[in-house]
């Protein structure tokens, strides 16, 4: 498999839903994040959009954010148990494999996801990462795990002029959990926890950057 065109082909889709406001939806609104949702082209779900700012220089911000084995992610974001390399591509370009704890109390099985990743740098200084599953020949499905998909997801974490001090982090998320979990448990689901995300997400930069 050509990883590097597969990541290269999820950047675009990324910064495509990043320029595109048709079709959003808000449903949940807090002091840190509006998330909104569109039905996704790529799966039977829905796609979600956070935005919000965090205040916080956006390298602060990435530290946090950046999907790296021993990094600080593991140890704040609560639905990452752990998170491992199983190939380095490129100086870019990884494919990983993510396991998450059990979640809405327990009606969600622990899962594991693998993926290539990318990292992005753009001209005006924000820093992207960008998703998608795939299959590794060193990664099959395992025992007592539920395999997911996540299709195009990442974040953009974007300086903001005249605030050194804050970053515009947007994120996509649109994960195919799978097994047989109810459409109103995924609907509850997905919006509460980029929510807390973002919430963990400002409490982790002040710790780590101290």
């Amino acid at each position: 498999m050509n990883y590097r065109a597969v990541a290269d082909t999820v950047a675009e889709k990324l910064l495509s839903y990043s320029k595109d406001g048709a079709g959003w939806r808000v449903c949940k609104r807090t002091n840190e994040v509006c998330v909104s949702w569109r039905p996704s082209s790529e799966y039977s779900g829905n796609l979600y959009k956070g935005e919000g700012i965090i205040k916080a220089a956006p390298k602060d911000v990435w530290e946090c954010l950046k999907p790296v084995p021993e990094g600080p992610r593991v140890k704040w974001d609560k639905n990452v148990k752990s998170f491992e390399l199983i190939e380095m591509i490129s100086d870019t370009v990884s494919v990983c494999r993510t396991v998450t704890p059990s979640a809405a109390v327990g009606l969600i099985s622990p899962r594991d996801f693998v993926d290539v990743i990318l990292i992005k740098q753009y001209e005006n200084g924000t820093i992207s990462s960008n998703a998608t599953h795939v299959e590794h020949p060193n990664c099959p499905p395992k025992p007592h795990y539920v395999r997911g998909f996540n299709h195009p997801c990442g974040c953009f974490c974007a300086p903001i002029a005249g605030e050194p001090q804050k970053t515009q982090l947007t994120m996509f998320f649109q994960t195919d959990l799978g097994g047989y979990l109810p459409q109103s448990v995924l609907d509850s689901f997905f919006p509460s926890s980029m929510v807390e995300f973002y919430s963990n997400l400002a409490k982790a930069v002040k710790i780590f950057k101290a």
